[in-house]
């Protein structure tokens, strides 16, 4: 499966599930962006590695709003902490797809340690996350997007052909956050 394929999967359960995204930066920021922009989704241009606790704290504090989180393998390696607490807090209204090509996507697709064996499942079976699960083709995000926890979704390496996100930062985090406190008033 295609990298941009699992986020097009994503993107479609989002809007179906009126959830929020936290994408990671660089291609599959873009790649989300091309596919399906919305403003309930978050583009990070900066600070990888900080998805997933991102989104996390968008969960805790927003409990009645669906948050799903793509975040890449080589993010997640920089932040491995965040697994821990995601395990030990395991709020019913959080997903984390971590979108493992086993390289460096965006930086010119040098390899993570996934690709020499490190396991992501594992690693947050052993930080103490009950809920987690490697999928490696449509079908299995398909059904994993209706969860919670974490997934590993195994998608090749590669990045799509599209435009760098027209907005500035500001304006993301501004749409963004009108449609967050927008939500949790419903």
């Amino acid at each position: 499966m295609k990298r941009i394929e699992a986020i097009a999967l994503a993107a479609e359960a989002a809007e179906a599930q009126e959830a929020l995204v936290v994408c990671n930066i660089g291609f599959p920021s873009r790649e989300l962006y091309a596919l399906m922009d919305r403003s309930e989704n978050f583009y990070m241009l900066g600070s990888m590695g900080l998805a997933s606790s991102i989104g996390l704290g968008l969960a805790l504090v927003l409990p009645k709003r669906r948050v799903i989180v793509l975040d890449g393998d080589g993010a997640v390696l920089m932040n491995l902490g965040t697994l821990a607490t995601i395990a030990h807090n395991a709020p019913r209204n959080y997903l984390l797809v971590i979108l493992d090509n086993c390289c460096f996507g965006s930086t010119g697709s040098q390899p993570t340690c996934t690709h020499f064996g490190t396991d992501l499942e594992a690693i947050a079976r052993g930080a103490g996350a009950e809920s987690v699960r490697t999928v490696a083709n449509a079908e299995g995000l398909r059904s994993a997007l209706a969860g919670d926890g974490i997934v590993v979704a195994k998608v090749e390496i590669g990045n799509a052909d599209v435009p760098i996100i027209p907005l500035f930062p500001e304006k993301i985090i501004e749409r963004f956050m009108k449609s967050a406190q927008q939500a949790e008033r419903s």
